[in-house]
């Protein structure tokens, strides 16, 4: 990273980021160019490791894509803000992001689904306990990206 002045390493200040983004962009492998696509999701973490939890359709682009490479790129940003100048190319923006990548799968049994739907559910909804019906869990289909290597940048001190 050029600015190590505003590098994350720190497993919770990473972990803290990923709570305040709304969003995650996902990019697949194709063929001919990667594909990215925004998302919900929910993180979990056990101290050491990052697990993104997802959710879609039953079908479509990204179940292919997974199906041929489980390999993908993240990236999530939050806490934007416009820095302005009096010329243009003295404009800037801080934020807070974190990217990498990992291996992403198609959950198939009813508590690994169970699990990644509270997960996205207490990332929107933390003060919330919710039930997740087996009638709900089997109308999506739920995604686990097993995130292999991610890297943090912080707001300007």
């Amino acid at each position: 990273m050029r600015r190590t002045d505003r590098e994350v390493t720190s497993h919770d200040e990473m972990l803290a980021i990923l709570h305040k983004c709304d969003v995650v962009r996902l990019a697949f492998n194709t063929p001919d160019y990667p594909y990215v696509v925004p998302m919900n999701f929910g993180v979990e973490s056990d101290g050491e490791s990052f697990t993104l939890w997802l959710h879609c359709a039953h079908e479509g682009l990204k179940l292919d894509l997974i199906r041929q490479d489980a390999r993908v790129g993240f990236e999530a940003d939050c806490s934007h803000k416009l820095i302005a100048a009096e010329n243009a190319c003295a404009y800037t923006m801080t934020y807070e992001s974190v990217i990498g990548c990992g291996d992403i799968c198609i959950c198939e049994d009813v508590e690994s689904k169970r699990q990644g739907l509270k997960a996205i559910m207490l990332h929107y909804e933390p003060e919330k306990e919710f039930a997740i019906p087996d009638q709900a869990v089997a109308s999506v289909c739920v995604l686990r990206l097993d995130i292999i290597q991610l890297t943090g940048k912080r707001l300007e001190k």
